[in-house]
C-alpha cells in the first residue's frame, strides 16, 4: 500500500503529520487480558480462530489448569466455508461453558477478524442468548478484531457494549464515574485520594464485578484514566454525563491535574487539593530522583500503538528531562487529548496514523537514544542498533497515579541499562 501524508492544525497552534499507509497493528483481543482480571465474574468468548485462541493463551500467560475468565470458540474450516450452522454450533458452547462455570455473570461474546468476515452476527447471537438465561446472565457482544485501530480499543467497545446496561442515577443525584481500567492497588490509592478530598460519590467503570454496574445520569461528572475510550466517553455524555477535560494521571504533574479537575468539578478549593496530595507527592518527588538524571537529555521516539503516547510524552519531557524527537499517535482524538496537547513543547514532530516504512526512514535518520514501539518492531530495531521499549508493557503494568511515577520512569531506564551493559 503506498504511502501518504498531509498537515494540519493540532487544536491550537501545534502542527499534526496524518500518514496514510502500511501499519503495525497489535490484535485489539489483548484488552482481554487486563479485563477479564478486572471484571471478577465475567467471561470473555472469543469467536475466532486458533490463531486468536494462541495470541491469547500466551498473551495473557495464563495456564489452562488454572481456569481463566476467557476462551475461544473456535471457527474451523466448515464454519468459514459457510458449511455448518455457526449459531448452533455457538449455542452449544455457550450452553456448556454456563453449566461448567455457574460463577458466571456477565459474558462477553467477542467478536474477531473471522467472524467479522464471514459476517457473524455476535449482537443478535448475544440478544438471543440473553433471552435464553432469562435473566441469570447478562450477555453482550462487542468487537475486538485486529481490523481496529489499535489494540487497547478492544477495551473502548467492550466497554461501550456496557453502557447501555448502566442504571439510571437518581434525579439530582451528583457523583463522579472514573473511566477505564486501573489496577485495583491504583484504584484503591485513587479512591482514598478522592475520599480525602470531598468527592460526594465514586465510582468505577469497569467495575471490579460486573454485577456492580456504576449509574449515570446528569448529575455524573466524567474523568478518562485512559486515552483510549472515547467511544465510551462519548455513549456516556449521551446518556447525560459531562466529561471533564484533563491530562491523565501519569506522573506528579499530570495526577495533580487531574485529580484538580475533578475537585473543580465539585466546587472543591485548589488549596484543598494541595494540601491532600502533599504527601503523595513528596513521595514520588523522592522516587523520581533517582531516575532523572539518568533520562535527562535522553532523545526520544514514540511510534504508534497505544494511544498512550502523547501523556506519556509529556510525563517524560516535564518531569525527566528528556527530548521528544517525533511522537506517533494511531488516532488523534482531540476531545480525550486536549489538555495534553496543551502541555506538549511547540517543536515536537507529532504524527497521527502510520506509513511504517517512512516513519522508519525517519526513525533511522533521528536516530533516537531511545525508541518506544510495538513488539513486532522492537527485536528488528534493537538488532539495527536501536533501543527499544516494547509499549504494551507500558499497557499492562500499574503506572498511574503518584506511587507509581518512580516505576513509570524506572520502564524507560531498563532499556537504557541494558544496552550500557550489552555495550561491555
Amino acid at each position: 500500500m503506498s504511502g501518504a501524508s498531509d498537515i494540519a492544525s493540532c487544536g491550537g497552534s501545534l502542527p499534526v503529520q496524518r500518514e496514510h499507509g502500511q501499519r503495525q497493528v497489535f490484535c485489539g483481543l489483548a484488552g482481554i487480558v487486563w479485563l477479564h482480571r478486572k471484571i471478577q465474574d465475567a467471561f470473555f468468548l472469543v469467536v475466532g480462530s486458533r490463531t486468536c485462541a494462541h495470541l491469547l493463551q500466551s498473551a495473557a500467560g495464563v495456564m489452562i489448569f488454572a481456569e481463566p475468565r476467557f476462551g475461544t470458540a473456535i471457527l474451523g474450516d466448515r464454519d468459514l466455508a459457510g458449511l455448518a450452522d455457526c449459531n448452533e454450533e455457538l449455542d452449544r458452547v455457550v450452553t456448556e461453558l454456563l453449566a461448567r462455570r455457574p460463577d458466571i455473570g456477565t459474558l462477553f461474546l467477542v467478536a474477531s477478524c473471522p467472524s467479522e468476515v464471514i459476517k457473524l452476527d455476535l449482537d443478535n447471537a448475544a440478544a438471543r442468548l440473553a433471552r435464553e438465561q432469562q435473566g441469570r446472565v447478562r450477555v453482550l457482544a462487542y468487537s475486538g478484531s485486529g481490523l481496529d485501530t489499535t489494540f487497547t480499543q478492544g477495551e473502548d467497545t467492550c466497554l461501550s457494549a456496557l453502557v447501555p446496561e448502566l442504571p439510571e442515577a437518581d434525579a439530582g443525584g451528583e457523583a463522579l464515574l472514573v473511566l477505564g481500567t486501573l489496577p485495583d492497588v491504583v484504584e484503591d490509592q485513587f479512591r482514598r485520594l478522592f475520599e480525602a478530598l470531598g468527592i460526594p460519590a465514586l465510582h468505577f467503570l469497569p467495575p471490579r464485578r460486573g454485577s456492580e454496574l456504576p449509574p449515570v445520569g446528569p448529575g455524573t461528572r466524567l474523568l478518562a484514566a485512559q486515552p483510549f475510550v472515547g467511544g465510551t466517553a462519548a455513549a456516556l455524555v449521551d446518556r447525560g454525563a459531562t466529561l471533564l477535560e484533563a491530562p491523565y494521571p501519569f506522573g506528579i504533574e499530570g495526577t495533580r491535574a487531574w485529580l484538580g479537575a475533578a475537585a473543580a468539578a465539585f466546587g472543591i478549593a485548589a488549596a484543598r487539593v494541595d494540601e491532600v496530595t502533599a504527601p503523595a507527592v513528596a513521595r514520588a518527588e523522592r522516587g523520581l530522583e533517582r531516575y532523572r538524571a539518568q533520562l535527562a537529555g535522553k532523545r526520544i521516539s514514540f511510534l504508534p500503538d497505544s494511544q498512550l503516547e502523547i501523556p506519556l510524552a509529556r510525563f517524560l519531557q516535564h518531569e525527566c528531562g528528556m527530548t521528544l524527537v517525533e511522537v506517533g499517535v494511531p488516532y488523534l482524538d482531540r476531545r480525550m487529548m486536549g489538555a495534553e496537547l496543551d502541555w506538549l513543547p511547540s517543536d515536537v514532530r507529532l504524527t497521527e496514523g502510520q506509513d511504517l516504512e517512512r516513519q522508519l526512514d525517519r526513525l533511522r535518520a533521528d536516530r533516537p537514544d531511545l525508541t518506544v514501539c510495538g513488539l513486532g518492531l522492537a527485536n528488528p530495531l534493537e538488532a539495527e542498533g536501536l533501543t527499544t521499549k516494547w509499549s504494551i508493557e507500558l499497557v499492562f503494568s500499574p503506572v498511574h497515579g503518584f506511587d507509581q511515577a518512580a516505576d513509570l520512569a524506572e520502564l524507560f531506564v531498563r532499556p537504557l541499562n541494558r544496552r550500557e551493559r550489552l555495550a561491555f
